[in-house]
């Protein structure tokens, strides 16, 4: 039988003659869709059940700066290293205040429970050394962070094969399939591409064929879009960026959907979790590769992501519309080219219109003509900032080609959607007008 404390902190009594794990798993997630379907989205960040009534009355976690937590008796430690109690034993395994960052993640993203990494590369990295091992093979869209595609490559030392594709859709990925495939693994919205996955289409299809999608969606939140609800099986995030919003903490979480039926001979290193039903894959990643690697986060960093994350509702709402804003004013400029989901010359307007709801998300990116353009173009500006994060409070810019993609090759940059005259731009809160300003100004300076 499984119990659970919170969302992911779950401990496993296990008795042969007992099978409910369904009916318990069941039960638990109909009051909680019961309690979510009367909150929006915001309300939710401030109210939803993973808002824990903490100790003394606090509306916030406690920050449990502890290495370790002590017990009375040897034999309760024991039972909390063995998951048959609850209860933390030392911080890179389990933290009160990471728990509680995890738990309010989770409740946004729909999963059965999540775990926080020390950063958005760990989480990218770790969601799918979970299930991978030498000879495995991954398809990949080729339209990614520089830094994702540097950590693709990296998994061929390890006997890993990865396919790129341009883009991560049905017709790109079927001439890559074999028994070797494990997973795909691509971008919601691509930084800084901006090309825009169909999530249900793409789960479905790969559904059919027993393979696990895995997405990163940082650049989406999930204010535009809850993957687990289009049938993404494990969703990560960068929460340095959006979900933390100040750009005041390095983390990452990886979030699972409990939905995909993990054959125990194409995925053998499974085949011990198999006993903890819909939570194999958490249960392996918390108790292996997860705890082993050490890429725990940092209380510190938990605490400063939940109070960041309770405006990211009206936080995403100002970014989506001054992005909007930009993208509109600008598109009609001579002498630069802008790209925007929404943009009816995006090709992507229609599903992002639908899967987002009629948002475009906080980046945007504008080409100049030239590498000497693109420079003058970003020191001219007034009200931005040069800096290499995304989804902060402030609009950033950044010149990728000769930053976060310097170590790739022409040909990556180009399937990337990376130029000599690429600017990426992470839109703030700003107002609009002063912002849109600011840019006109910088373009006319041209």
């Amino acid at each position: 039988m499984i119990k659970r404390k919170g969302h992911f902190w779950f401990f496993f009594v296990l008795k042969e003659e007992e099978n409910d794990v369904e009916s318990v798993i069941k039960t638990e997630r109909n009051k909680e869709m019961g309690r979510k379907k009367s909150m929006n989205f915001q309300t939710m960040l401030l109210h939803g059940k993973a808002v824990r009534k903490y100790s003394d009355g606090a509306t916030l976690p406690p920050i449990s700066q502890s290495n370790a937590f002590s017990y009375d008796s040897s034999e309760e430690l024991e039972k909390v290293f063995q998951n048959r109690a609850p209860g933390y034993a030392y911080s890179r395994i389990s933290n009160p205040t990471v728990d509680a960052f995890e738990r309010r993640i989770n409740e946004l993203e729909n999963g059965i429970g999540a775990v926080a990494c020390s950063s958005g590369m760990s989480a990218v990295a770790l969601s799918m050394l979970n299930i991978l091992q030498a000879g495995d093979e991954v398809i990949a869209g080729s339209a990614l962070f520089g830094g994702n595609l540097d950590l693709l490559h990296d998994l061929e030392a390890f006997g890993i094969t990865v396919h790129f594709i341009p883009t991560v859709d049905t017709q790109e990925i079927e001439p890559f399939l074999n028994t070797k495939t494990k997973a795909v693994f691509g971008e919601v919205i691509g930084n800084p591409g901006l090309n825009v996955m169909d999530i249900q289409e793409t789960a479905s299809f790969l559904h059919e064929r027993g393979i696990p999608l895995i997405v990163d969606s940082t650049t989406a939140t999930p204010y535009l879009v809850r993957p687990i609800e289009f049938g993404a099986d494990i969703v990560v995030h960068s929460s340095s960026k959006y979900i933390n919003g100040g750009g005041n903490a390095i983390s990452g979480i990886i979030i699972d959907s409990g939905k995909f039926a993990w054959d125990v001979n194409r995925y053998p290193g499974m085949r011990a979790y198999q006993r903890y039903g819909k939570y194999a894959y958490l249960a392996k990643l918390r108790n292996g590769i997860w705890r082993n690697m050490g890429g725990c986060l940092a209380p510190m960093n938990a605490y400063l992501n939940v109070t960041g994350m309770e405006t990211l509702g009206i936080r995403m709402e100002r970014i989506c519309q001054n992005s909007l804003d930009l993208a509109e004013a600008l598109c009609g400029m001579e002498g630069i080219s802008v790209n925007y989901p929404l943009l009816k010359s995006s090709p992507y307007q229609k599903i992002a219109e639908r899967q987002f709801h009629n948002k475009g998300g906080g980046i945007l990116t504008i080409r100049a003509g030239t590498k000497e353009r693109a420079y003058k173009l970003i020191n001219a500006l007034q009200y931005v900032k040069i800096a290499t994060n995304i989804g902060d409070l402030r609009t950033l810019v950044i010149h990728p080609a000769s930053t976060i993609y310097l170590h790739s090759s022409e040909e990556a940059k180009a399937a990337a959607g990376v130029y000599d005259d690429t600017i990426r731009v992470s839109v703030g809160i700003e107002d609009s007008e002063d912002l849109v300003n600011d840019f006109i100004r910088a373009v006319e300076s041209l």
